[in-house]
């Protein structure tokens, strides 16, 4: 369950009023059926992993924002989730007045989670890091969220979603480091490393 206090001080943080209802949408949108990995947890996770780095991030409050926002729309037939989620998070910044820049800001953070493109600030990569931290968590909370992953794709047949998992895998275990920021570098990338060979070889 998402923290109601927590989504309370940020709102705080923004000087905005309380949004009780955008809380309950987001907190009804997090607890669809379908979802199986991409749930409050998920978020939840993310933000306790953004506790340990706050004191790195330049706008720790843009980056708060677009985590609660980065999978508010999630389909799993859809290849354009984290744009619509983007959006969202946009039309909720403009219904509060906030700044352009800051719209701007929020989502690029939410559509650095493609996982797509280079990222191009200190936040981006925090945003990233967080996001993929759960590459880098213990063997049998990985194993886990394999088997999450799987049951979101369940409508995929298995040789397709053998091979499409293996290049996913495989595109992060071919880069120099997977993780932007040395403090996920130093504390995750082995343990995301042996995750992800384990994965690929059970596929």
């Amino acid at each position: 369950m998402l923290s109601q206090h927590r989504w309370q001080q940020l709102m705080n943080t923004w000087a905005w009023e309380a949004h009780q209802t955008t809380f309950v949408a987001l907190c009804q949108a997090h607890a669809e059926p379908h979802r199986h990995y991409h749930t409050a947890a998920h978020i939840e996770a993310t933000l306790r992993h953004l506790d340990a780095v706050v004191d790195l991030a330049d706008r720790p409050h843009e980056i708060e924002l677009a985590l609660w926002f980065h999978d508010a729309i999630y389909r799993p037939y859809s290849s354009h989730n984290e744009a619509d989620s983007a959006q969202w998070a946009d039309q909720f910044m403009s219904q509060n007045q906030a700044a352009d820049a800051a719209k701007g800001r929020v989502h690029d953070l939410i559509m650095a989670t493609c996982h797509q493109a280079p990222t191009t600030t200190n936040d981006q990569a925090i945003m990233v890091d967080v996001d993929l931290s759960i590459l880098g968590a213990s063997h049998d909370l990985y194993a886990q969220y394999e088997t999450w992953i799987r049951q979101e794709y369940r409508w995929v047949p298995n040789f397709l979603y053998r091979r499409k998992r293996k290049a996913l895998l495989n595109g992060f275990l071919q880069q120099s480091r997977i993780f932007q920021t040395d403090h996920f570098e130093q504390r995750l990338e082995l343990q995301a490393r042996q995750n992800l060979n384990w994965a690929v070889a059970q596929l």
